[in-house]
């Protein structure tokens, strides 16, 4: 016998050997019928492995993030059984589970596509192989096996995947005709899927190199129910509309140009106000939290990369070193801020009394990025930080970490970012090649995350392997309007970095010390969180960000002055206004200002111009009704001093 221990510490008895799904037979046909895989220890497994020792056990069902990993990457499975039925000759690369659904690259031979067209195909083609309620069984194969079958088969992609592998034991999992390379886990047979939907083709380079041969990956999502998939779909609908690569082109807030270079945003009038808002918003914060404010150059010497550990980690994902034409000196385009900051901390020498030193830089950097994988600001080239740098002495790091949590909780309330979860993330202890520095500094450094959470009594989850290079951090992963997941604010508590520069601070004992350092940045990129912005919004900006806070409407020529009286008179009290004096009926310039997502519309006429009046309407069609144009300033003032006092009563 076995003792299997239960998520609420309950134990239980079972014979050696008995599977998840037995387990959960035992406690409800429910739970039964509901489960896709089984946590064991840990580690999630099938439901039909044998379970042979002792171990803690949680049974995973759709409701949790494993569980719908298994069953979408035995969705990916599926599908690609359906394209080796349709297509024969054709070749596998990965399909791996993502956050949404699944994707599968192949390649489906020379001549041949796969177009939206033959995607209802493909998924009549997976309905059958889900009828036949096909086993999925897993194997275990040596690796010579395993190059033999992939080869026979001229499976030249796998075989390329299994030749990297470590010599040992290589699983394998078979449903139907189709055998796949694969860890798992993967549901008992394919009976438990239920609805189907391909949702995409795109093209996509082999193990992401532009040198190797261009694959299509399909995109897929599954559910184990029809409403389930009837829902995301109106989501996915509602996720075009609110794309910020639409809507930024509608509110002519950015723009790509490919005589300037694929993944390098240029922002227009508009999105560069309301950049610079979100940047002065931050300041002001900054301000008040005794940040100093620095700026460093766009280039570096690449020995500075080499020093930091990025150059080794992230060497190539840079853009080719710039050597000067008399010296020969190498310079990268910069990949990152902190090593310029470490390099300012060391000017000067510090005591304990100097510190904690707070370094704060809207920094560009510039990483390089396959074309395949750009996509309108959230994906670029070139992308600004709000970045900033703690140098802090090991007994400060829990009280800066925590400050920088009520920084990032200052801006998700101003702007109303309700849903969002922690997520610590710590380096994978099987792994530890990926990381730098000693055992003893990334226990220090994981161990002050864990305390300051539990001290600020924030709910959060814990992900092994997700580190940076250098040290833990703390992620942020805001859900928008949709549901969406984005990652926003990250903080990072690194003992390495000062090692390496060799950073240093007098302590109280007159002894040299080793400053901590503390990595932070609340949007993460402004890039990133202005697209995150437009999604989550729809484009219907916060007052206090919206680049036309009011637009203007004479209802003909005859107050055209007059509208342009009140808009410089707005924009003397600091409320950016417009006028729309196109020669249209005031009807089709409210219809046209609503589409431009406005917050107010004033429209003038001949008794609003007698009286020094506007009559207001809100965004969305509320008519507010006429006021003095002094009234309307103050409300309007005091509606974003409300606004942005609302993440420091949060506070």
């Amino acid at each position: 016998m076995i003792k299997i221990t239960f998520p609420d510490a309950s134990v239980r008895e079972y014979e050696k050997g008995i599977t998840g799904l037995e387990i959960a037979q035992s406690i409800s046909r429910r739970l039964a019928q509901d489960a896709l895989a089984v946590s064991v220890n840990g580690e999630t497994w099938d439901l039909t492995r044998p379970i042979e020792n002792d171990s803690e056990v949680n049974i995973l069902t759709w409701d949790d993030a494993e569980g719908k990993h298994a069953y979408w990457h035995s969705s990916a499975h599926l599908m690609a059984e359906a394209l080796q039925e349709l297509y024969p000759g054709i070749k596998f690369g990965i399909g791996p589970a993502i956050e949404n659904g699944f994707y599968y690259d192949v390649d489906p031979g020379e001549g041949v596509s796969i177009k939206e067209a033959d995607f209802p195909i493909i998924e009549k083609k997976m309905m059958e192989l889900i009828a036949a309620k096909e086993d999925i069984i897993r194997k275990s194969i040596s690796k010579t096996e395993a190059v033999k079958m992939f080869s026979e088969r001229d499976e030249n992609y796998k075989v390329e995947l299994i030749n990297e592998l470590e010599d040992g034991t290589i699983t394998t999992y078979t449903q139907g005709s189709f055998t796949d390379l694969c860890r798992g886990p993967h549901l008992p047979n394919t009976s438990y899927i239920k609805a189907v939907k391909v949702l995409s083709a795109a093209g996509a380079y082999w193990r992401g190199d532009e040198k190797r041969p261009q694959l299509t990956r399909l995109y897929g999502i599954t559910f184990p129910k029809k409403k389930l998939l009837d829902e995301y779909l109106v989501l996915l609908e509602e996720a075009k509309k609110r794309d910020h690569r639409k809507i930024g082109k509608e509110l002519q807030l950015f723009t790509f140009s490919q005589t300037v270079g694929s993944g390098l945003p240029l922002w227009l009038p508009k999105g560069t106000q309301l950049r610079l808002r979100l940047e002065d918003f931050l300041k002001k914060i900054q301000r008040d939290f005794d940040y100093d404010q620095v700026i460093t150059p766009h280039i570096g010497h690449k020995q500075l990369y080499v020093t930091s550990g990025h150059y080794a980690k992230y060497g190539q994902d840079s853009f080719k070193p710039i050597q000067t034409p008399e010296e020969g000196e190498e310079f990268l385009l910069k990949p990152m801020n902190c090593p310029h900051h470490c390099e300012i901390y060391k000017t000067f020498p510090h005591s304990y009394k100097d510190l904690p030193l707070r370094l704060a830089e809207f920094g560009t950097v510039y990483r390089y990025e396959q074309s395949g994988e750009l996509h309108g600001l959230t994906r670029v080239r070139g992308f600004t930080q709000d970045d900033a740098h703690i140098f802090c002495t090991p007994d400060q790091v829990k009280d800066e970490f925590l400050k920088v949590v009520d920084i990032i909780f200052i801006i998700f309330n101003a702007l109303n970012f309700k849903d969002f979860e922690a997520q610590i993330s710590l380096r994978d202890p099987n792994n530890r090649d990926k990381y730098i520095g000693t055992d003893e500094n990334w226990e220090k450094a994981e161990r002050a995350i864990i305390e300051a959470c539990e001290e600020k009594g924030l709910k959060t989850k814990i992900e092994l392997g997700e580190a940076a290079f250098y040290g833990p951090k703390l992620d942020f992963m805001v859900k928008d309007a949709l549901g969406r997941r984005w990652q926003l604010g990250t903080i990072q508590v690194d003992y390495n970095l000062p090692e390496r520069f060799e950073l240093e601070y007098t302590g109280a004992d007159n002894q040299k010390h080793r400053p901590v350092m503390i990595h932070r940045a609340p949007f993460g990129s402004m890039e990133r969180f202005v697209a995150l912005l437009i999604e989550h919004t729809a484009g219907k900006f916060p007052l206090w960000l919206a680049p036309t806070q009011a637009v203007v409407l004479p209802v003909s020529e005859k107050f055209n002055d007059y509208a342009y009286k009140i808009a410089k008179d707005l924009k003397k009290l600091d409320i950016r206004a417009e006028v729309d004096d196109r020669n249209e009926k005031v009807g089709r310039k409210i219809r046209d200002n609503e589409l431009k997502r406005i917050p107010y519309l004033l429209i003038v006429g001949e008794k609003e111009a007698e009286n020094e009046e506007v009559s207001v309407r809100k965004q969305g069609g509320e008519v507010k009704g006429t006021v003095k144009i002094s009234t309307f300033a103050e409300e309007v003032l005091a509606e974003v001093r409300d606004m942005m006092n609302s993440g420091r009563a949060a506070e």
